[in-house]
Formats: structure tokens, sequence, C-alpha cells
């Protein structure tokens, strides 16, 4: 995959910040080819009309999200839609799902938009209701909307009152119908008046909005959307009443994909492995334990990609010098001088930065991609490229303090990382 310039810099500098590029990721992906077939299957199964559920387990630092954003690149280049929601507690809690519906809509992304695409994929939907029903642009969508109406009445006639506030250039009363469609609370009570809708979304009614999404995606030309639910094991850590909610809110989902209410939908959830097999998951709900059952005692190289589980084997070291040498690549095609930069931050030196961080968090290989990358966007290439006279070997200072690691890699450090003097090199860091 060729990157553009563009893209190029976004991943740069999204890994010099230490965080997960949010494009471009075919070129950094390592270890992923193996599920590569079945999820293109899948994902053309969803543009078809058909509806998909997938989780994905692995430990902190497998690059589970960097896994979610990569099937989301698959995702848009089919010309489907994405949306990655965080599940938190207090934020994004899994048993309101009215709040989970309203972050699908804050995250929406296309290929041609980014978050949040709701607005544009609303007017896209007009565009193109105009476009082809032409004259009789009512009964076509009353056509469009006749399923929608079924399940979610107020859904239908919140796009109605949206059409026709736009086609009357009430800007006012299109951003209120808009948010309300969206699952936005407190929109004015004349603008809901007006437009014949009650009330605000609830828990049983975000389903029936999510039907009205993908009916809305369907016909402005985006054949499906991609929901990603990233760390739900944070349900582990909530009150057990709190936590008996959202797992039932889980399953209530998943067997609502399964029965057909959703086409159009491919549903991602990602969690470690504790979350699926511990007491304080899945495991405490039995109808939902027997959904998602998936044998991993085989060896890992025979994992079926087409279970509704799939196990990311996380990062060893060869893995990780792949991935950074992947990621100088990138770098030095956008540089003035690549074949300097390419010489003085050769193969031997990212495998070696790559060993030594990797070292700070002793045999937790997988803890070590962000700070690694980090280290050698911000520290090594961007000094090879700006200073000619910067040599790695002589004059790195590679110091790793547990203020800019995340809990998890300072709990693999355990203690290792505190603020340890300067090296005069690479080769001098104590591990």
């Amino acid at each position: 995959m060729e990157l553009s310039p563009r893209r190029r810099r976004e991943v740069v500098d999204a890994l010099r910040r230490g965080t997960v590029p949010q494009n471009g990721l075919d070129v950094l992906a390592v270890g992923l080819d193996r599920f590569e077939r079945a999820l293109d299957a899948e994902l053309g199964t969803v543009s078809g009309g058909g509806a998909v559920f997938k989780a994905v387990r692995g430990e902190y630092g497998s690059g589970k999200t960097f896994f979610a954003r990569w099937l989301g690149e698959k995702a848009k280049q089919r010309g489907m839609a994405v949306a990655e929601v965080q599940i938190s507690e207090t934020e994004t809690p899994l048993h309101k799902l009215e709040t989970v519906y309203r972050r699908v809509c804050e995250s929406l992304q296309t290929a041609e938009l980014p978050p949040s695409a709701f607005r544009g994929v609303l007017d896209a939907w007009l565009f193109a209701l105009e476009q082809e029903g032409g004259a009789d642009v009512d009964a076509l969508l009353e056509q469009r909307l006749a399923a929608v109406s079924q399940v979610t009445p107020a859904f239908a006639t919140a796009l109605r009152a949206y059409r026709a506030a736009t086609a009357a250039g009430d800007t006012a009363s299109a951003e209120g119908l808009a948010a309300w469609l969206a699952g936005q609370p407190h929109v004015g009570a004349s603008v809901r008046r007006a437009a014949g809708v009650r009330g605000e979304l609830d828990h049983f009614g975000a389903f029936g909005f999510l039907q009205g999404l993908l009916t809305v995606l369907r016909d402005s030309d985006h054949p499906g959307l991609l929901l990603i639910l990233d760390e739900v094991e944070t349900l582990q850590r909530v009150r057990s009443d709190v936590r008996e909610k959202a797992l039932n809110a889980l399953r209530q989902l998943i067997d609502e994909v399964d029965g057909g209410r959703f086409p159009g939908l491919y549903l991602l959830i990602t969690g470690t492995p504790a979350f699926f097999d511990g007491t304080q998951g899945v495991q405490r709900l039995p109808p939902l334990a027997q959904r998602l059952a998936t044998d991993f005692t085989a060896d890992a190289r025979f994992d079926n990609p087409r279970a509704v589980q799939l196990r990311l084997p996380g990062f060893n070291l060869d893995a990780l010098g792949e991935v950074g040498r992947r990621t100088r690549d990138i770098f030095v095609a956008g540089v003035e001088e690549p074949d300097r930069v390419r010489s003085v931050a050769d193969d031997v030196l990212v495998d070696h930065l790559a060993k030594t961080v990797a070292g700070t968090f002793g045999a937790r290989v997988g803890v070590a991609p962000r700070i690694f990358l980090k280290k050698l966007v911000g520290e090594v290439l961007d000094r090879v490229d700006q200073f000619p006279d910067f040599d790695p070997q002589r004059d790195l200072n590679l110091t790793i303090s547990s203020a800019e690691l995340t809990d998890v890699e300072r709990n693999a450090a355990s203690g290792m990382v505190q603020r340890p003097a300067p090296a005069a090199s690479v080769d001098d860091i104590e591990l």
C-alpha cells in the first residue's frame, strides 16, 4: 500500500505522539495477513446486506486497537462507514445503549468524511433521494422509510421533518433535528414539537435508531457500518448490578445481529482473555458465554479466522523489529535525503533499539510497540533527518521515564523505569 504525502504525515505524527494512526495502517500491519481472507469475506457479506458479529481477544499491548482500525480502513475502502466507541463506566456505559448510539453518531466516519460524519451522511442521503426521485421524491421517501416506520416511527418522522426544514432553509430546525436523530439530549422542545416527535432516545429506542442509521447509510451509497466497541473488559471493574445489565445488553445486541435486524452491520468487540474467560466477565452470563465460546486449546497457528472469536498473538521481537523497519521506510519516503537517513537508521540499529526498549518491559514484548515507535520516530529518525552530524550510536541519550508510560506499560516495567540517568549510547542502556 503506497501512502499519499498527507497520510504519511498522519501516520508519522501519530507515532511520534505515541498513538495509533487513524489511516495508513496496512503498511504497518505485521502478522495480520492470516486473518485477511476471512475478514474480507465477512466485509463482503455485510456490504451485500448481511450482518456479522466478531470478538477479538488479546492481552494489553497485543494490538487490539490497531487491529480494529486496520479493519476499519478495509471497511472504508469498500465504501462502508466506521464508528469506534470506547466503552467506559462513566462516559459510555454499555447497558445504556442510547449513549452507545450517541457515541456511534459522534465518531461516525467514512473515507470522505472525518468524525462526526453524521450530518454529512444525512445531507448525502437527501441529495441521493432528490437525484433518484425527481418529481416523485416524496413517494420514494416513503418507500425508503417504510421499514424504518414500522419499527421506529419517530426516526422516520424526524427524517421527514429534517428534509422539510432543509428544503425551507430553516437551519436552526434542521440542526436541532439532526442532533435529535443522532441521539443528542436536550434538543429544544419547540423543534421537537414542530417535527411531531417527543422525548429523548432511551435504551430500547436505540435499536430502532441504529436500524434507521443503517438505512440512511445504505441509501447514501454506504453499504454498511463497522461498529467497534473497544475495551469492553472495563465491564469487569463496574458494580455487579451494572455489569449484569451491560452483559445482557451485549447479548441482546448479538442476538439482534444474528436475527437479521441490522442488515449492513459488522459489530466488532475487543477485550482481554480475562474478560472472555474470567468469572467477572462473559462467563457470568451463560447465554452470552455460549454465543462467544471458541476453542483456543490448539496451537495458535491453527486458529480459525472464521470463528466468532479471534485471538491476537501479540508481538515478538521479530515482529517488533519488522514494524520498526516499516515505520523507518514510511518516514524516509517523505524526507529530502532518504538514502542518508536510511543508511544511518539501518536495520541493525532499528532491531537493536527494538530489543533495547522491549527489554525495559521484561518478557512482555507486546507492551513495547507504542513506546518503541515513539522513540524511533521522535528521538532517532527526526534527529537523523534534521541534523546531518547526529549519530544515534554516539549521540542518542535514550531515557524512558515512568511519566511517559501508560499504566499497563508502567506495571510491565515493574519499577525498572524510574527516570534513569541518560545513557551515552543505545549500547550503554542498562536493562
